[in-house]
């Protein structure tokens, strides 16, 4: 691979991180969390199949493990119950860990029955929320008249949208001008598939985009010559092929 400088890299990234938009790492090991990347993270998103993926055994604890690392920025965590009662209890419970704490309340339940009276109850506790796993405009329309005066986050599943082939860059432009519109809630690209979901989400005026620890490394290759990648790409299977001992 050709060597980019870290004074390059640096740059680029200051670039990048100027332009008005947020940056979450979604479901970091605790190892990596602490860790220097050459963007400025802003926060930490979570949900329940991430602890999985992490190993995590204890669901509160696991989440006070990470909030030793998080250094008093914005943290979501997710309930993971199924019913009004224990959503709202346990949205109370994640709340008192920490006053950085985002509560993820999903917008439906699994049966689609919208969550709006755990939202509203934890919103009138003055918790701070993250509605999440949100595909359609029509689900924001139904629940913002409850949390507009709000900071609340919205959780728009932008890259799940793509598998689904529909194009979200158009959704999100139409979701973020009806948020910022009729609220003061924050909009977020979750479910990030490419970097340049980055760039597409700072351009129809997303508040926050959530990123995996694989897509910030690659970010460095922002504005990386087109020729040079071409190059690099090549000398990688060049060099594969060689190390693995290929022989014709």
């Amino acid at each position: 691979f050709f060597e980019i400088s870290n004074n390059l890299i640096k740059n680029k990234m200051k670039k990048i991180n100027s332009n008005k938009i947020k940056l979450f790492l979604d479901g970091p090991k605790i190892d990596e969390i602490e860790k220097k990347y050459e963007i400025e993270i802003d926060g930490y998103t979570f949900n329940p199949s991430l602890f999985k993926k992490n190993g995590a055994k204890d669901y509160l604890n696991y989440c006070q493990e990470i909030l030793k690392m998080c250094n008093n920025k914005p943290v979501s965590f997710e309930v993971i119950a199924d019913d009004e009662s224990n959503m709202v209890r346990q949205g109370i419970k994640l709340s008192q860990l920490s006053d950085s704490i985002y509560v993820k309340v999903p917008i439906v339940f699994t049966n689609g029955k919208s969550t709006l009276n755990v939202i509203k109850k934890l919103s009138g506790e003055g918790i701070k929320l993250n509605i999440t796993a949100i595909f359609l405009i029509e689900q924001i329309k139904s629940i913002l008249q409850e949390i507009k005066k709000t900071k609340s986050i919205l959780s728009i599943f932008a890259g799940r949208l793509y598998d689904s082939g529909t194009d979200a860059k158009i959704k999100m432009g139409e979701i973020n001008k009806f948020v910022h519109n009729n609220s003061d809630c924050e909009t977020l690209w979750a479910s990030t598939r490419m970097v340049y979901d980055y760039r597409q989400a700072l351009e129809v005026g997303t508040d926050i985009i959530t990123m995996q620890v694989d897509h910030l490394k690659k970010m460095k290759l922002f504005n990386l010559d087109a020729t040079d990648y071409s190059i690099k790409t090549v000398k990688q299977f060049y060099e594969d092929a060689v190390d693995s001992g290929f022989k014709f």
